[in-house]
């Protein structure tokens, strides 16, 4: 395992404190209400979010033990009895929120379609009936291969109404993927559509999943569900395929949702490794339930009046906790877009944001960084004086990115939530609360109230203010994942072996480096595998990255280490100009010297190339491990299912 980096370059002093007026209506107040909080949780962690958990939720019957620690496995509330599905729905029934806007829907080519509380409710019992009538039973996987539609919230709404673990395969997977997952999750059957439209194409959803099931491929398979949403022509195998809107009208809209245990699966998600299969992760219903309500509630300071947007794919952690669960389990009203910003519409996110008021926008540094090279005119040209508060996810985010988003988005008038979590933590982890934390560009600043966050060294010793160390959490929490699906042995390895337990205590640790300031801000530096080794020195990739975008020609750069004979390692720098910009020789050695100047002579890059788009996952990282494949020339290994464009991947190749 690479170490990380020992010492920051980039030293960013930039303070800003949240609004007065958006303190003085927040959740958390003040950085003293959040001490409170912190405090509070850390001395009695069990007692803390038992208290929430009565409060916030409504179960069927109280728990008998808060947790049940057998390191490295949790088990939180066991022996309570609850049902998402009742909480994101029912019990908001019985209160004014029965006819507020639980779902506000935009397709790609302009349709829209608004689910009040009271129509999702009857649309998710239909749908629960249906898999009922299709012989789903407590415990059966459900497949979900869906495009951005209500009916991928819906699908998954009434899997956990019943009590049917989903796995929800992302609608730009390819067949192959999603076999092998319905494969490893003994899936009973699968819900998708005809197709949906992405970037002005038409997704053949359908189809791939005929693929998938072609030659018995997954036996356990026994009906597909289809929902019509493009009418292309599709072919329909007769005793196994069904059409949704045909069998809606055959069952009944009263469906009670099933007592679960609290550590009943509540949903699988594959998450892809840079080697072997894809790992399965498990989280289960009650902690999961309460800790993406909370995270939700407190980092986003959602309030009744918000129309929340979070602009990720329900396939990713990032739709499942925060397009589905988490605001609908707070009676919020969350916003679904099915497109994406594309030739025909680059600025659709500003047309949405106007179009419906959104308050709150939670997007990706990746994507941030494509509204920067698109230019401030797209964003200036709408009207975005709704929001109040915005968010970023998936990666650490460059602060000159931040600050142009706070500037040309938020109006220099919205606090920006920067959160680091992982699909294995369930919800965010590191984030400022926005009317309590004074925040700086590029830090997701401190844990929230109930995680135990540590910077730590090999030996699991805590390191010094500004050392770069791996990330650890030392003390389990409700939203956390329970295992690797059919592979405990795989889940010990991979999260809770490389950090030497220290006196006795397991210490979670996903794969991030990062440092603390002297203030205790975090900075989380990326994977610990992105660290060059220049010299015997050694620089995060991030920080690279981040000098070279706070130049004006550069609106995204991804760095990687590419050896070197002489110093180890030097950097080679893939860079996407501005939209004003050209590549040239002369602009080569300006982005090298800019690099010296902002970090020093041993982070200058060997190599710059540009290119107009990166490799990136279907989530919107950049593949950083396949650009050090090109950068060394060799050839590139390992899964590159969740690739989005792969012609990308193509041009690098030919241009490196």
């Amino acid at each position: 395992m690479s170490q990380p980096t020992i010492e920051s370059v980039l030293k960013e002093k930039r303070l800003f404190s949240p609004p007065a007026e958006f303190s003085q209506n927040a959740h958390i107040k003040s950085m003293e209400e959040y001490s409170q909080l912190y405090d509070k949780a850390k001395a009695d962690p069990q007692q803390f979010w038992a208290e929430l958990a009565e409060k916030e939720l409504d179960w069927f019957e109280k728990w008998d033990t808060v947790l049940d620690w057998q390191p490295p496995f949790a088990k939180w509330f066991v022996g309570g009895k609850i049902n998402i599905s009742y909480n994101c729905l029912d019990r908001h029934l019985k209160t004014w929120r029965k006819n507020k806007a639980a779902l506000i829907w935009e397709g790609e080519p302009g349709d829209s379609r608004t689910l009040t509380y009271a129509q999702l409710h009857r649309e998710v019992c239909q749908m629960a009936n249906v898999l009922k009538k299709l012989g789903v039973q407590k415990g059966d996987r459900v497949g979900i291969y869906m495009p951005m539609i209500p009916e991928a919230a819906i699908a998954m709404l009434a899997c956990a109404r019943i009590g049917a673990p989903h796995t929800v395969v992302f609608g730009g997977f390819s067949s192959e993927a999603l076999k092998n997952r319905l494969l490893d999750a003994e899936a009973k059957l699968v819900i998708t559509a005809d197709g949906g439209f992405r970037k002005d194409k038409t997704v053949p959803l359908k189809q791939q999943v005929d693929l998938a099931l072609a030659n018995n491929g997954v036996p356990n398979v026994e009906n597909v569900l289809v929902v019509q949403r493009t009418k292309e022509k599709i072919e329909m195998e007769s005793g196994r395929d069904h059409w949704w809107h045909e069998l809606q009208l055959t069952v009944s809209a009263d469906c009670p949702a099933e007592p679960m245990d609290s550590e009943d699966m509540l949903f699988i998600l594959y998450t892809s490794g840079t080697t072997g299969k894809p790992k399965g992760v498990v989280h289960t219903t009650g902690g999961y339930n309460l800790y993406s309500h909370m995270t939700l509630k407190w980092a986003f300071d959602i309030q009744d009046t918000d129309i929340f947007w979070c602009t990720a794919d329900v396939g990713w952690i990032t739709g499942h906790s925060y397009i589905v669960y988490g605001p609908l389990s707070n009676g919020a009203t969350s916003l679904m877009y099915e497109g994406a910003p594309r030739k025909s519409n680059p600025g659709c996110f500003w047309d949405v944001v106007e179009k419906y008021g959104v308050n709150i926008f939670y997007t990706a540094p990746t994507a941030i960084r494509a509204f920067i090279k698109m230019g401030e005119e797209l964003p200036k040209a709408r009207d975005l004086s709704s929001l109040r508060l915005l968010g970023t996810v998936g990666e650490p985010i460059n602060p000159e990115a931040w600050m142009w988003y706070q500037r040309v988005i938020g109006g220099d008038r919205c606090p920006i939530v920067d959160t680091w979590w992982q699909t294995e933590t369930g919800g965010f982890m590191l984030t400022p609360l926005p009317g309590a934390t004074q925040t700086k560009p590029g830090s997701c600043t401190f844990p929230f109230p109930g995680i135990i966050a540590e910077v730590v060294d090999l030996d699991g010793n805590p390191v010094a203010d500004n050392q770069g160390g791996y990330l650890v959490i030392k003390h389990p929490w409700p939203g956390m994942m329970r295992t690797v699906y059919k592979n405990p042995e795989r889940f010990r390895r991979t999260y809770w072996e490389h950090i030497a337990p220290k006196d006795g205590q397991y210490l979670y640790f996903a794969g991030d480096g990062a440092r603390q300031d002297e203030d205790g801000y975090f900075w989380v530096m990326g994977r610990v595998d992105d660290v060059i080794n220049i010299s015997g020195h050694r620089l995060g990739t991030m920080e690279v990255e981040s000098a070279l975008v706070s130049h004006p020609a550069v609106a995204e750069a991804a760095v990687v280490g590419k050896p070197d004979e002489v110093k180890g390692e030097e950097v080679f720098a893939f860079v996407t100009l501005e939209g004003s910009y050209d590549p040239s020789d002369d602009l080569v050695n300006e982005l090298k010297q800019h690099v010296i100047k902002e970090i020093g002579a041993i982070a200058r890059p060997g190599e710059i190339r540009f290119t107009d788009a990166m490799p990136k996952t279907r989530s919107g990282k950049i593949m950083r491990r396949l650009l050090r494949n090109l950068a060394s020339g060799q050839e590139v290994v390992g899964d590159t299912s969740t690739l989005e464009d792969r012609s990308v991947l193509e041009k690098l190749r030919g241009g490196v």
